[in-house]
């Protein structure tokens, strides 16, 4: 049975590294040593990074910038924690990535960006790209300076030829995603007042709402990790002169003020969501969601009914952004999480269709302003296109006892 198991994991590998392969191409990482100096560093004082695809043809003027994901710390000891993996230090992150998907260097996989500068940051500060304090923690030595590393990479891309930009995007996965919301308008702000300028979120649309038991972990967590690493300096204004800062992380308190146009693409189902913000493991002590939240197919009726009470949530949160002529969404009912960054949920004869379209096509006619896409998919599981995937691309996994 084990042996059965373990054969049937390496097919699988096997598969996404023929994938890999196939459909993307390998970028080499770059260490910014100048932000050092500036005090732009990761959570253990390493200097920030990036991979950097360069521009070709019609497309060396237009920039992709793609902010990373991988959740949150929200104290000392979790940012801490950090400073040993990949997501507190660029001395621990592989020195080579895939790109894919919207990052794909080829125009069969990524028709309307394929050509552009294409650039993956580095998530190593915990907070969304948000954190600022000054003094190092004595104790653990840990640096909160997301936001100062935000700066940085910016300055350096400026000098690197974005400041003569035509057409660009700020856009993220997951917490990544969060951080291109929040630094929308100000990412505009640094880019010449000609250029055709606009944000996406993938997988960003973080919600506030109550646990399986009823309470506030995620607004509690929030709260904690905009007061650990000093990010109420750092968010936008309008939310912050009218709510208490950890509110302002929640996109739903913030993207109706956002006066760059955005695109929000989400799962309503979203997995990590589910697992983290509706279930976690504190609120399931006895582990009666594991399985569900491993594989939605092993989802009781119950469980079930709760997940469409969330996605209820959820959709109320999106709507009451209000309606807007420049904002663009493509909610679907995949259980998944970030969907841009693999080729599989972007662009491919068996990816996910929204009203017959493909995300990669829906984010591309709403950019060059071909269409204003905004639809919201059926309840789960009509959508047959989904194929009950749980796709958490370029997020690795986090233990977040919210």
């Amino acid at each position: 049975m084990v042996k059965r198991a373990m054969q049937q994991w390496l097919r699988v590998i096997i598969t996404l590294l023929i994938l890999l392969i196939t459909e993307g191409h390998p970028v080499d990482i770059t260490y910014l040593q100048s932000a050092v100096a500036k005090g732009a560093v990761c959570l253990d004082g390493s200097p920030p990074a990036y991979h950097f695809d360069k521009g070709f043809g019609a497309g060396v003027n237009n920039w992709f910038i793609q902010l990373e994901g991988g959740a949150w710390c929200n104290n000392a000891t979790t940012c801490l924690s950090r400073t040993k993996t990949r997501l507190g230090s660029s001395k621990l992150m592989v020195k080579t990535v895939s790109f894919s998907g919207i990052l794909s260097n080829k125009a069969k996989f990524n028709p309307d960006f394929y050509n552009w500068n294409r650039i993956r940051i580095r998530y190593c500060d915990g907070s969304s790209f948000t954190g600022d304090v000054e003094a190092v923690d004595p104790r653990t030595k840990v640096y909160y300076r997301g936001a100062r590393i935000f700066s940085a990479v910016m300055e350096d891309f400026l000098a690197k030829g974005m400041k003569n930009a035509q057409n660009a995007i700020l856009a993220g996965c997951s917490a990544g995603s969060l951080a291109a919301i929040l630094h929308c308008d100000r990412f505009k702000g640094l880019l010449p007042p000609g250029a055709k300028v606009k944000c996406l979120s993938d997988a960003g649309f973080f919600i506030n709402a109550k646990t399986i038991s009823g309470a506030s972990h995620i607004e509690q967590f929030y709260s904690d990790v905009v007061n650990t690493h000093g990010s109420a300096k750092n968010l936008p204004q309008s939310c912050t002169s009218r709510l208490k800062p950890g509110l302002c992380f929640f996109p739903q308190n913030v993207a109706q003020q956002i006066k760059t146009p955005l695109f929000l693409v989400n799962a309503a189902y979203d997995s990590w969501q589910i697992k983290n913000i509706l279930a976690p493991g504190v609120a399931d002590p006895r582990g009666t969601w594991r399985n569900c939240k491993l594989d939605i197919l092993k989802c009781s009726s119950a469980q079930l009914e709760t997940m469409q009470g969330y996605r209820n949530e959820f959709l109320k949160a999106l709507n009451g952004l209000g309606p807007s002529s420049t904002r663009g969404y493509y909610i679907n009912s995949c259980y998944a999480h970030c969907q841009t960054g693999t080729q599989e949920t972007w662009l491919r004869d068996d990816s996910p269709r929204l009203a017959s379209t493909t995300i990669a096509k829906a984010v591309g006619d709403w950019f060059y302003d071909r269409n204003r896409f905004q639809e919201i998919d059926c309840p789960y599981p009509c959508d047959k296109t989904c194929k009950n995937r749980n796709f958490e691309s370029d997020v690795q996994p986090v233990d977040m006892d919210l």
